[in-house]
């Protein structure tokens, strides 16, 4: 292997040449051509060509020194098709000792290759996607040194610039060639929250592009470099230290990012390309193709975990060497939003008046971006397969959470059928703004109490509007989990009187603290889990933490200020929990009047109901509690087995199925013997079909999205429900898996408005 200050030298004097003879102008075909004579000299090859994509995804051969030129705009490859197709699909280099023995190989006639055996052929890389091919042939058959490599990706990623720049290709040949997707693309996915809309696609967090790619002092860009990654490097264990919290990645996540920031193999490759001649950001975005178009292709889904680990992990430095850091980003008007993964706190840094749409590559219905969408009410689409590598910034997007479908570069009737629908949409949004005010009673008479789901501080400008009759559920941990730090005592009371302030009379339910889990907080010491969803969280993580529980406690005490309270403990899984909890509730009551404050006028302090095991115990439950609420979103996961979190299984079960609707049955019956108020708080409350059958149930109380309020008294309006209840109850024998068509076929019958 040569010597670093040769390769170095001769790297410069290579790309200096190319710079030199584009810089004298000229047509573009001579250019191209001058480049692969330059190129085919300084790399002691017989042969150097480059390929380009056209719009057609075919490759065609552009410019070459030593194969036959009547074949230059001529030879065409079709995707996949021969070694340069192989190439571009794999995104890697592809260093061949005797090319024609390769299954790949596609002999073409009028290129006049026969002669020549060694090869070697690197990917254009833009943004991870090959939009080009350069290959270098020889004679003889041997295989290329990884200097030699190592030279012609550089050169490759130059003049993949430069062909996006415009510098190496025409005007008019650059139309042809597809430097980003341009293509309408229809991408199926799942939806998060309901909603259509039509804008223009923003990038979370997008790399910050090099303005330069070639240094003038390599020590200097060293030295850059290393002050860059060590800031990362700082910036990461403080965030594990739990110094300063970074709410938009897990304790597990940052673990990951920690150990690829502190990894040999990525530290070296970043060094190597900077010696190589690169500036400091030309050295990431080098390193960010390679792992692209190398862990891009990979099936296994941990692979393709970590691919977008390190895309974090290359955007984060970018920002460090551009000094940028986490700068407040411009939306258009009509902003849809694309990102791998979100949480909470990334989202409401964005102007929620531009945001139209969120699309994401990851994710799950119950995670905290699709929680905080549905609160915003922002359509959202998630698991949609590789969509940061087909789209680019700009493009007008359609997001569609009717059907769980995005559209990219959508036709023109695509835009006028969606169209027609957001105005659809529009209408029926008026029709429910005119039943605001309008009591939720069925046509047979029975009252059902329609209640608002919260944990945002924009929830609360919206609950009269919404017409809901108070907060059934407000999740007290987002004001944690978009912190930086602990909210102290004094934040914490003053978020919880805001709340009892803009609900005015109307009813509030606080939940204590849901952490742990998937929720797990940067500045908080948490253990990983094997199983989290059945670990440490909630309720347990309070009773093991009583000074965090009992802070929460004490400042909704606080908050009151002689007013009504009502406290609502989740994930309760036995009676000794409660009754631990509960005590904790009396401690502090008598703890606030001992010192002359305020207690509760009135003090209602609940459990929710979202492990299978209170099911049999009802019994003991509700003679201690004031009032119960069921979290179907956890009940359903538990009694199904399936994380609610995990895509592969979280859709492997219907709520709407005998065993759910019998379990939800049993709650209510054990409830209205007792005469203890019970409520419904999750998904299935703010969805009209799974509402109606609650409401058959004998539920009263359902706690919702803001956005489900409105659907949902529309539904309870046209709703009889003596005749639900007999149409549910017999289906609650059927042996079927779901009995979803059965109740959509009752809802039908009876007219009802979903």
């Amino acid at each position: 292997m040569a010597a670093p200050g040769v390769a170095i030298r001769g790297q410069r004097s290579l790309l200096r040449q190319i710079r030199e003879a584009l810089a004298g102008g000229g047509p573009a075909q001579v250019r191209l051509d001058m480049v692969v004579r330059i190129i085919a000299r300084s790399m002691v090859a017989e042969v150097c060509s480059l390929y380009m994509r056209r719009a057609a995804e075919e490759m065609e051969l552009f410019a070459t020194e030593g194969l036959d030129a009547k074949a230059v705009h001529v030879t065409r490859m079709k995707p996949g098709e021969g070694l340069v197709g192989e190439i571009m699909k794999l995104g890697r280099p592809l260093n061949l000792a005797d090319a024609p023995e390769h299954p790949a190989f596609s002999y073409r006639p009028e290129t006049g290759e026969d002669p020549y055996h060694a090869f070697l052929g690197v990917p254009l890389l833009r943004g991870g996607r090959a939009i080009g091919v350069l290959v270098v042939q020889n004679r003889t058959a041997r295989v290329y040194t990884d200097d030699e490599v190592e030279d012609l990706q550089i050169v490759a990623m130059v003049l993949a610039e430069m062909v996006a720049g415009g510098e190496l290709i025409g005007g008019d040949e650059l139309k042809g060639v597809e430097l980003t997707p341009h293509k309408p693309e229809r991408l199926k996915g799942s939806k998060f929250g309901d909603g259509l809309a039509y804008g223009v696609a923003v990038l979370h967090e997008p790399p910050v592009a090099p303005s330069q790619l070639l240094s003038d002092d390599v020590v200097a860009e060293e030295a850059r470099l290393k002050a860059a990654v060590d800031s990362l490097q700082a910036q990461i264990d403080t965030m594990l230290e739990g110094q300063h919290g970074l709410v938009e990645a897990s304790y597990e996540v940052l673990e990951t990012y920690r150990m690829f920031a502190h990894d040999r193999g990525w530290n070296r490759s970043l060094q190597d390309a900077v010696r190589n001649g690169l500036t400091a950001e030309a050295a990431v975005e080098r390193v960010r193709s390679e792992h692209r178009a190398r862990l891009g292709q990979a099936r296994d889904p941990y692979l393709r975990e970590r691919l977008h680990d390190l895309e974090d992990l290359n955007d984060r430095l970018l920002r460090h060497l551009s000094g940028e850091g986490h700068v407040a980003r411009e939306l258009p008007e009509n902003a849809i939003l694309i990102a791998r993964n979100l949480g909470p706190a990334d989202l409401l840094e964005y102007d929620r008046t531009r945001l139209r749409g969120l699309l994401l590559e990851e994710g799950s219905a119950a995670s905290h971006a699709a929680i905080i969408a549905r609160a915003l009410d922002i359509p959202c689409v998630g698991r949609l397969a590789g969509l940061r590598d087909r789209v680019s910034e700009g493009d007008p997007v359609v997001v569609d959470a009717e059907t769980g479908e995005a559209y990219l570069r959508p036709r023109a009737d695509v835009v006028k059928a969606i169209q027609a629908r957001i105005d659809v949409r529009a209408q029926r949004r008026a029709e429910f703004a005119k039943l605001r005010d309008t009591p939720a009673f069925t046509r047979d008479g029975a009252k059902i109490t329609l209640l608002m789901n919260a944990g945002l501080d924009v929830d609360l400008d919206i609950l009269v509007e919404t017409g809901a009759e108070g907060i059934g559920l407000f999740r007290t941990e987002f004001q944690f989990m978009v912190a930086e730090e602990m909210p102290r005592f004094n934040a914490q009371t003053a978020l919880y009187s805001r709340v009892m302030d803009a609900a005015g009379g109307l009813p509030v339910t606080f939940r204590t603290l849901d952490l742990g889990g998937d929720k797990v907080l940067p500045y908080l010491e948490a253990e990983r889990e094997d199983n989290p969803a059945l670990g440490w969280r909630a309720i347990r993580m309070g009773l093991d933490r009583p000074a965090l529980l009992r802070l929460q406690l004490r400042a909704l005490i606080a908050a009151a200020r002689g007013r009504e309270l009502r406290i609502m403990f989740p994930l309760v899984a036995n009676v000794d929990e409660f009754r631990a909890a509960r005590a904790l509730v009396d401690v502090e009551v008598a703890w606030a009047q001992r010192r002359g404050r305020m207690a509760p006028s009135r003090l209602d302090v609940g459990a929710m109901i979202e492990a299978p095991s209170l099911v049999w115990h009802l019994d003991a439950l509700l003679a201690m509690t004031d009032f119960v609420s069921v979290g179907t979103n956890d009940l359903m996961q538990y009694m199904f087995a399936a994380d609610r979190g995990n895509p592969r299984v979280s859709e492997r079960y219907d709520p709407l199925s005998p065993p759910a609707l019998r379990a939800l049955e049993a709650i209510q019956r054990a409830c209205a013997e007792t005469g203890t108020p019970v409520s419904v708080c999750g998904e299935m409350a703010g969805r009209p079909l799974e509402a109606f059958a609650l409401v058959a149930l004998g539920f009263e109380r359902l706690s919702m999205p803001p956005a489900g309020v409105g659907p949902v008294k529309q539904m309870v309006l046209s709703c009889d429900r003596e005749a639900a209840r007999r149409g549910v109850s017999a289906l609650l024998k059927s042996g079927a898996g779901s009995v979803r068509n059965e109740i959509e076929t009752l809802a039908r019958k009876i007219s009802l408005a979903i």
